[in-house]
């Protein structure tokens, strides 16, 4: 007989809903976040604790007179999570706790792949070496992509030197090598959340990650916007104001090293475009279109979505900062309302993976969740004390 769950296992559920986002917190602390009674939360968390869900972890020292107050956590052997920045040139691992404090990270050089076999052996071995001091089991990974990601498991239109990812071949293979549940991401979307985690009062924004190719995520009301097919996001194939080139063919570093070829730069590589010298009116030339480009896709979202922040990222930040003041000046000429235009900060690698990593959480800590109250449903007797499986 299948037993529903009672008021107090969902009761139990809030209070470990609250350590997972808080922890390390009192139990006055976690009395006020609930808002349940004193004994209530008691109960609730000595029952966790011998569920190894939370552990004490120290005293308030300056809680007041009387009894010090206990602080509660989440034990390391509850788990941890890895968030992967799988770039075209960087590659960046992080393991954290379910609480997302860091464990370990890595960030190191993508290696060349021309097989998804490869590429996920590489990357399993990135996350054992992150995982390694992790005192539990890893309970999920997120690996964001340079490309457009349906299912959280097929990826379309992958950056073109990693165009042999293209399909769902890598998050099958790569499950089965970490034992794990792994879903893919475009490296967007992991960037968009991990801005959105670092400011919570974000409702509607938009982000271009100008980088190996041209992504784009947006949100609404903080949640991810996800289409349902795979041309949702491709920003890239729109036309971008200049001669006939697409808006991927000047907003991505292999588009505008063509481009900046196409009008006599020799340029090895697109970071020279802003740290070598060069002849000023071909250089001016190659930034003029890139600017273009710029604000013709910063009003096709602004017209379509109306967001109140727009952020770029990416290897070709640094020129979006040159051309910034340029571009709100034209879009301030061109619409009667202008949205927050600006570079987010980031670390290269780390970043993205910190976005991963907030995907991961979310998901692991639903599961948690999900594993208490199944217990209760399985439990054989009503009366009966259930331990969750997670």
């Amino acid at each position: 007989m299948t037993i529903n769950p009672t008021t107090r296992d969902y009761n139990k559920a809030s209070v470990l809903d609250v350590v997972l986002a808080q922890a390390p917190l009192t139990r006055n602390k976690l009395i006020e976040l609930t808002g349940l009674s004193k004994a209530t939360v008691s109960r609730a968390v000595e029952e966790l604790r011998a569920d190894g869900f939370v552990v004490d972890r120290g005293v308030d020292a300056i809680a007041g007179r009387g009894r010090p107050s206990t602080y509660l956590d989440i034990p390391g052997t509850t788990g941890h999570v890895v968030g992967v920045s799988f770039g075209a040139q960087t590659t960046g691992v992080l393991a954290t706790d379910l609480r997302g404090r860091e464990i370990q990270h890595v960030i190191v050089p993508t290696a060349n792949h021309d097989d998804v076999g490869k590429a996920a052996a590489w990357l399993a071995g990135l996350i054992a070496g992150a995982s390694q001091p992790a005192e539990g089991p890893l309970r999920q990974v997120v690996v964001a992509v340079p490309g457009r990601v349906r299912d959280d498991g097929e990826i379309f239109g992958p950056a073109e030197s990693m165009t042999y990812l293209a399909g769902s071949r890598l998050q099958r293979v790569l499950a089965d090598l970490v034992g794990a549940p792994v879903l893919l991401d475009s490296d967007a979307n992991a960037s968009l959340l991990g801005v959105l985690a670092d400011d919570v009062t974000i409702r509607n924004a938009a982000l271009f990650s100008v980088s190996s190719m041209l992504n784009f995520a947006c949100c609404t009301d903080h949640e991810l916007a996800r289409g349902s097919t795979p041309s949702f996001g491709d920003v890239g194939v729109l036309f971008s104001g200049v001669h006939d080139k697409t808006l991927e063919g000047l907003l991505s570093t292999g588009g505008l090293l063509a481009f900046a070829r196409e009008q006599g730069l020799g340029l090895e590589r697109i970071d020279d475009l802003w740290v070598e010298t060069h002849h000023d009116e071909v250089r001016a030339a190659v930034v003029e279109a890139f600017t273009t480009a710029l604000v013709t896709a910063v009003t096709t979202v602004v017209v379509t979505l109306d967001p109140e922040s727009i952020f770029f990222v990416g290897r070709l930040r640094t020129l979006v900062e040159e051309v910034l003041p340029e571009v709100r000046k034209r879009l301030e000429e061109r619409l009667p309302a202008v949205p927050r235009v600006t570079v987010a900060t980031q670390v290269l690698g780390l970043s993205t993976a910190r976005g991963a990593v907030y995907s991961c959480l979310t998901l692991a800590q639903a599961r948690l969740r999900e594993a208490l109250l199944d217990a209760r449903r399985q439990a054989p007797r009503a009366e009966q004390q259930p331990a969750p499986a997670f």
